[in-house]
């Protein structure tokens, strides 16, 4: 059967890619070994998101009087995982069954099955060979396993977490980077006992210093031990040997840095030593016509990264140039507050020489924050001294990763802190916080 594209990979880079494919005429036929909506949707974005609003919303509750909410007696609240399981699934059964209707919608053709590419124009998959001009390959990573061997059933994958029946009283996360984060906060949030064990000594990697630094503390403060630049050496039934520290446990959960996940091929796509494949600044791998999108070619690990170069690879195949630039490309941490940034980390431009200046501005100095009693928190702006533009945006606040759009909005259009500063912002919002951050930057601050 002969295609136009053929996609390998249905998670956010593939099915994004697929729908692209239809709307702009091509005949697209979609592969996917497991779930249509891939990590994201199944075990990653999506469910431990939900999991997270479950478990910051468990943790509000206890502070109902403080809100104004008498007659609840907290010896009574309690986190009930099997309903906040069954919430997350609900909302990704949604999630998913839309997803397949707009590939439906556009045309796209959807096999279930593993693709082999078996030449540079052609894939097999359940017994059937399939041909076309260009293949777009977006199987996604996975957490690396780790290098130590635990008792029966005390490892656990995040893939898996929604599978359990219960959640453990003592809980050891091994990894570092955002989903870690998440989730060590996630079991704290729900009363667990927590430790997080990273093979490095920057947990954050890429993340602003002063985010970092913010993150250790709050983590401290709400009892969750971090120990970096570590690794577990052995492995008792109950107990855990990091350096010369014992850790009691129940569970190992492993947070790893991921690796590339590619699929069988008769071509060599050169994959690096983390199973990754090299692209060039389309994205096209060493072999013409064939592509990575998405985890796979190691430039990113977040699902908007990864949409944006489905559709932006589609779009290069059709005649339709443009660039990609992943220094704008948000990052966010769903902890509590949550934390957002984008452009480059003050070491950055530290690094490139470059004189700026910070305009700030806390939440606890923003109204609306106070009033939904989520004031922690504030945002910087980094700007060019000479011209005002700006450079680099981080946020801490309690949506921070819904915040952080309006930094993309300026820095798309390369605007200037004082284009911030005259944007009228409407009041009492949150996204003030942005207007005032700007003047400050502008040398105009009113409310500081």
């Amino acid at each position: 059967m002969k295609y136009d594209l053929i996609i390998i990979g249905a998670g956010p880079a593939g099915y994004v890619a697929a729908i692209r494919a239809g709307q702009l005429g091509m005949k697209t036929v979609l592969i996917e070994k497991k779930e249509i909506g891939g990590m994201c949707l199944n075990w990653g974005c999506i469910p431990t998101k939900t999991l997270i609003e479950s478990a910051k919303f468990y943790s509000r509750i206890k502070s109902a009087e403080q809100m104004g909410t008498d007659g609840i007696d907290l010896s009574k609240v309690s986190f009930n995982w099997a309903h906040a399981k069954k919430r997350s699934s609900k909302i990704v059964g949604k999630l998913t069954g839309g997803v397949s209707f707009l590939l439906k919608k556009n045309g796209v053709e959807v096999i279930r099955g593993e693709a082999r590419i078996t030449s540079p124009e052609t894939v097999s998959v359940e017994n059937r060979l399939l041909e076309a001009k260009n293949i777009f390959i977006g199987t996604g990573s996975y957490p690396a396993p780790l290098d130590i061997h635990l008792p029966a059933g005390k490892l656990v994958q995040v893939e898996h977490l929604l599978g359990m029946d219960h959640i453990p009283q003592k809980i050891v996360l091994v990894g570092h980077g955002p989903v870690t984060i998440e989730l060590a906060q996630f079991f704290r949030l729900i009363d667990r006992e927590v430790t997080v064990v990273s093979p490095v000594e920057d947990i954050l990697p890429g993340v602003d210093e002063y985010l970092r630094k913010y993150v250790l503390k709050k983590l401290k403060n709400q009892g969750i031990r971090v120990i970096e630049n570590s690794r577990i050496t052995s492995a008792g039934e109950d107990q855990l040997h990091v350096n010369d520290i014992d850790i009691q446990y129940d569970m190992v959960l492993n947070c790893s840095w991921r690796n590339g996940i590619a699929p069988p091929s008769d071509i060599d796509l050169g994959r690096d030593a983390h199973g990754f494949i090299p692209v060039n600044e389309f994205l096209e791998t060493r072999v013409p016509g064939v592509f990575a999108i998405g985890d796979v070619n190691g430039l990113s690990y977040l699902a908007h990264a990864a949409s944006s170069q489905g559709i932006f690879a589609v779009n290069h195949v059709q005649g339709i140039r443009g660039s990609m630039d992943l220094s704008q490309c948000p990052v966010n941490i769903y902890t509590d507050p949550e934390i957002s940034q984008i452009g480059l980390t003050e070491k950055e431009i530290q690094a490139k020489g470059i004189d700026y200046r910070t305009g700030e501005f806390p939440m606890s100095a923003n109204g609306k924050a106070q009033a939904e009693g989520n004031d922690e928190g504030m945002i910087r702006i980094l700007s060019g001294k000479k011209f005002g533009e700006v450079l680099g945006v981080q946020i801490i606040a309690a949506n921070a990763t819904d915040l952080i759009a309006e930094a993309a909005a300026f820095m798309s259009v390369e605007g200037t802190v004082y284009d911030v500063a005259r944007t009228m912002h409407a009041h009492p919002t949150i996204s003030e916080v942005f207007l005032e951050a700007g003047m400050d930057a502008a040398d105009r601050a009113i409310h500081k």
